[in-house]
């Protein structure tokens, strides 16, 4: 952008917030002001202090008051659900938002209330809003956005992602909310298919800006089992229990899928039945007049996979900032921003 500076309060301090504000306070056009904590025990203290950098003289608080009376020009909203009255509260103050929620991918697909809030606030405040993120986000909007400028016939866009879990040492997760290492009988489809929800705005905005809009989204899934017992970082997953998860969601139109993302997590690639299960990335196929077969590999080990991956997230949230500054007032989309780019120096 035009080299001015921002005003930046970080909203949350969780694994990407954290990360994010990290960014924030290194970033040579961003100057962080405050600090929105949720925990008790966050209060008060040097955002520098959590964020485990040097001493900042930014303090976290948990007084949304206190947020808008330091008049920042954008903040990042990365909350583990979204408070609707705060959002518009911020966007009324006039502070920008971007933010790591899915609910702002397009604005078609909010609850008409609840957009007629968002765009009033933003309209009463001249602020907007956009969410990002990795996935969806770059990997859905902003990335197919690119490898469709070289085409002038689309046939087809699959997406898939990849997640090797295996040393992911998180037994809760892993076991108690994934469902691994349990008989296939008990993954109940409705865990698998809540793709629908989280990534079916986004492709219906990456179709929108094709001219391609769809006529619904489908949403299903499937799981695989090891056919040994295996151990994995979390523990063990017997034979004939699931090692293997994959959410799919397709982007119809003329009842056909044009736009299909596959979200595909595992802990052991030897599986039945057979799966082409590759590192933790993705991979992306472009059926068109230009066909395209893209992978984005993450170069780590994947026991070094943890400290690493809350920047795929929020990395281009901070990159967005400036971007969203100076969009016009209202629910911004990825294809009605200019491409992000990020400054370095």
């Amino acid at each position: 952008m035009g080299g001015g500076r921002y005003r930046v309060v970080q909203w949350a301090t969780g694994n990407i917030g954290t990360k994010a504000l990290r960014e924030v306070i290194a970033h040579p056009g961003l100057d962080l002001v405050g600090l929105y904590a949720h925990a008790e025990d966050k209060a008060g203290k040097d955002a520098g202090e959590i964020a485990v950098v040097g001493a900042t003289g930014v303090r976290a608080t948990r007084d949304i008051g206190e947020i808008v009376a330091l008049k920042p020009d954008c903040v990042l909203y990365m909350p583990l659900a979204c408070d609707f009255d705060a959002v518009c509260r911020l966007l009324e103050s006039g502070a920008n938002v971007v933010t790591t929620r899915g609910e702002f991918h397009r604005p078609a697909s909010l609850d008409p209330a609840v957009r007629a809030r968002i765009e009033a606030a933003c309209a009463t405040g001249g602020t907007s809003i956009h969410s990002t993120g990795s996935s969806p986000g770059f990997i859905t909007e902003a990335v197919p956005l690119v490898l469709t400028s070289i085409q002038r016939r689309l046939d087809g866009l699959v997406i898939d992602e990849y997640a090797d879990l295996s040393r992911r040492d998180s037994p809760a997760l892993l076991f108690d909310v994934m469902g691994f290492g349990r008989p296939p009988a008990e993954i109940g489809e409705a865990r698998l298919a809540h793709g629908k929800t989280s990534f079916g705005p986004s492709l219906a905005a990456l179709a929108d800006a094709l001219g391609i809009p769809l006529d619904g989204v489908e949403a299903a899934g499937e799981v695989a089992v090891t056919p040994e017992t295996v151990e994995i970082a979390a523990g063990t997953l017997a034979a004939g229990t699931v090692a293997a998860q994959r959410m799919i969601v397709h982007g119809l139109r003329g009842g056909v899928p044009v736009l299909t993302f596959r979200a595909n997590w595992y802990c052991a690639t030897d599986v039945e039945p057979a799966w082409d299960l590759r590192a933790t990335g993705w991979r992306i196929r472009v059926d068109g007049d230009a066909p395209l077969d893209v992978q984005l590999a993450f170069p780590v080990p994947v026991e070094e996979l943890g400290p690493v991956t809350p920047g795929y997230t929020a990395n281009r949230a901070v990159n967005a900032v400036p971007f969203v500054c100076e969009a016009a007032p209202g629910i911004r989309t990825t294809s009605e921003l200019p491409q992000i780019t990020a400054a370095f120096g």
